[in-house]
């Protein structure tokens, strides 16, 4: 029963979105397919942070979870700033009952416990970016870090140790978003996987520790679109 992680999918089987385009992501799927199914077992769980489907409604996204769906394990899936096909807990759980999606599950304000880790975790937000500190990001990084902070205590009550799965990095190039690690550090968080960064700015994320939370990059692209394994 191992847990494994891997974010930005940025699948596209029901809308036109090619990711091949960009470098070193050709043939991404048939990649990201053959990996999982030679590492994943159906017993594993892989928790997907973010960046699932550039479908833009949950039509559109059925084809890319009916992919999903079919790789070995169970997938539980965060949310990401491309994600625009998210909707209500209630009407994604009827999404997927309505399409017989068995093997996925939805990370939002709760937690899930995989053997000793409980997979917990929010979207988070822009914080190093131009006009980062104005009122409005101000705003939605203070409700990211609050559903951040749900999860996690959710996560303590199922008994395993809070891991947190975030789309966007939470720190970055030398800055760090204050309120959500504050609630890391608030819940003695030690480890935080994270996706969001491509291409060449991979290229400067290794394994990083702040503050005694260690922080690993998991997008797609950098791992080469193969799950990581989430160990201790």
């Amino acid at each position: 029963m191992a847990l494994y992680t891997i974010a930005d999918t940025h699948l596209s089987f029901g809308c036109d979105k090619p990711m091949d385009i960009f470098k070193g992501w050709t043939d991404y799927t048939q990649r990201l397919s053959a990996k999982w199914n030679a590492l994943v077992e159906p017993s594993d769980t892989v928790v997907i942070p973010g960046d699932i489907s550039w479908a833009m409604t949950l039509g559109e996204a059925a084809a890319d979870f009916r992919f999903l769906d079919a790789l070995p394990g169970t997938k539980i899936i965060g949310k990401g700033n491309h994600d625009y096909w998210w909707q209500t807990m209630s009407k994604l759980n009827i999404f997927l009952r309505e399409n017989g999606f068995s093997t996925i599950k939805f990370l939002f304000n709760n937690a899930y416990r995989v053997g000793d880790i409980a997979v917990c975790g929010a979207r988070g937000w822009f914080f190093d970016a131009a006009g980062a500190d104005s009122e409005e990001n101000r705003r939605v990084i203070d409700r990211e870090a609050g559903r951040l902070a749900r999860s996690i205590e959710a996560g303590i009550q199922t008994g395993g140790e809070p891991v947190a799965f975030m789309h966007y990095p939470v720190a970055c190039d030398g800055c760090v978003c204050e309120p959500i690690m504050t609630v890391l550090k608030k819940y003695g968080i030690r480890r935080c996987y994270f996706g969001h960064i491509h291409g060449d700015r991979t290229g400067r994320f290794a394994d990083f520790t702040v503050d005694g939370v260690r922080f690993s990059l998991v997008s797609s692209d950098f791992l080469a679109f193969c799950p990581k394994s989430v160990a201790p």
